[in-house]
């Protein structure tokens, strides 16, 4: 299968010598060049039974490597069990008009807070106005900066528990297939985000705001998942997923790369789509947070302090079952993963197999 890695390491090179980058950028291309190479080292699994033996180097641990979410995804998906409630979820997705894509690239780290900042507001405001909900809610929000054809598109996905706490500290329910309505939420969204954008940016052309002002936002809003265990699965899907996946690169042939996309204005199609390679390096690192920066954050009863008093009550009001986390090893999260434990030889099926470490090469 042809990975990110196969196109850094025939083209990046070339990529670096004809562009200014970053230093974020050079980072992320090489924790992907280097990630589960004998360059980081590893270790030698070897079967006293029947003698074979086969190599693990080790992972880059980058959080915009293909290679390297699964486990991180498992074991944040693991915490994140015991703050589930016996309630249905939304999720719900706040997206920027593209005419704000250069203004917002050109200073991410203040454009994504400020894009946590409104998503949050805005559902916590309206989810507390009694016309709505008249409740403190919690959600989880998660930012995307990519569509599927690897183009900038930064948005924000927010999977949020129905129902909160009154004012009494009382739960309040949603109604089941309703949350809060799109248009309230879109208009008082982007209402928030241009106001404050023009705080925080004073140099920006009105023009540009007039603009942005005079259509209708994108925000949609699904309808509840079934049980709390989807929920979990489903968080999975968007909290660790990076720009593009390996297994959607079909081809790197003559400085051309194809990979598959779904084209959602299609009906969902699946379509083919072909880059220069130097292209898809450029799309691809569009996609590389600032250093330090929170992708995942928490709001209302599930952030940190919200934790200690108000989700308890959640969880009491709504019958979850109370029970204290039990942090799963690596071993088992691998079992799981793997469908075997990583300690039994794949060709006779012994269990204890030997491991040697193996020392990544000294460099000059």
């Amino acid at each position: 299968m042809l990975e990110v890695q196969d196109i850094f390491e025939k083209h990046g090179e070339q990529y670096r010598q004809t562009r200014s980058m970053p230093i974020v950028h050079h980072k992320a291309m090489n924790a992907i060049l280097n990630c589960r190479t004998a360059r980081l080292g590893g270790h030698l699994d070897t079967c006293p039974k029947c003698g074979d033996s086969k190599p693990s180097y080790n992972s880059c641990r980058n959080r915009h490597c293909p290679k390297c979410q699964t486990l991180s995804k498992e074991r944040w998906i693991d915490a994140r069990k015991t703050d589930l409630l016996n309630v249905g979820y939304f999720h719900v997705v706040f997206t920027l008009p593209q005419e704000l894509n250069a203004l917002i690239y050109a200073n991410q780290d203040a454009c994504y807070k400020l894009l946590f900042h409104c998503v949050a507001q805005t559902l916590k405001e309206l989810s507390a106005d009694k016309k709505y909900l008249g409740a403190d809610i919690g959600l989880t929000a998660v930012l995307h900066t990519w569509g599927q054809n690897l183009s900038f598109h930064p948005h924000v996905h927010c999977i949020v528990p129905a129902g909160g706490l009154n004012s009494l500290g009382l739960r309040v329910d949603s109604r089941k297939k309703f949350f809060l309505p799109v248009k309230a939420l879109s208009r008082k969204f982007r209402g928030k985000f241009l106001a404050l954008l023009k705080e925080q940016f004073p140099d920006v052309e009105q023009c540009l705001l007039d603009c942005c002002y005079n259509k209708e936002w994108v925000v949609y809003c699904k309808p509840p998942f079934k049980t709390a265990a989807c929920v979990v699965e489903y968080l999975g899907r968007y909290t660790h997923r990076v720009a593009i996946s390996n297994n959607r690169i079909l081809r790197l042939e003559d400085g051309r790369v194809t990979f598959k996309w779904r084209d959602y204005r299609d009906s969902n199609r699946w379509k083919e789509m072909t880059i220069s390679a130097e292209e898809f390096i450029r799309r691809f690192l569009m996609h590389v947070l600032p250093p330090g920066f929170m992708k995942i954050r928490h709001f209302g009863f599930l952030s940190s302090r919200g934790k200690q008093v108000k989700l308890q009550r959640c969880k009491l009001l709504t019958g979850t079952f109370l029970r204290k986390r039990e942090q799963l090893s690596t071993e088992t999260l691998l079992t799981k993963l793997l469908g075997r434990k990583p300690s039994v030889c794949k060709c006779c099926g012994f269990d204890g197999l030997l491991r040697t470490t193996l020392s990544p090469p000294l460099t000059a």
